[in-house]
């Protein structure tokens, strides 16, 4: 997998990242990763089924990983994050 097959999702609008999606499977790309974590883990659901349902009826859900990462704040203090990677690929 290479890197330029993962949508990072943050705080933009949910469209934004089907956007990016979209593109990638319309130029060929057979399987895009999307990486999330913390609050953004939701919206990352959503972009998928957006993808699926809406725009791309013949693409599923592959593999679902998720896990804990602990990010370092500025006060040297660490916190638990939650993180999720769903991958959705071309049937």
């Amino acid at each position: 997998m290479s890197e330029e097959n993962v949508v990072y999702i943050g705080n933009k609008p949910v469209m934004n990242y089907v956007l990016a999606v979209v593109t990638q499977m319309n130029g060929g790309t057979t399987e895009v990763v999307l990486k999330a974590r913390g609050r953004a883990i939701s919206r990352a659901v959503d972009v998928a089924e957006i993808v699926r349902n809406r725009f791309i009826p013949d693409v599923g859900v592959g593999d679902i990983q998720i896990s804990t990462e602990e990010i370092v704040g500025n006060e040297g203090t660490a916190t638990n994050v939650s993180a999720i990677e769903i991958q959705i690929c071309k049937e």
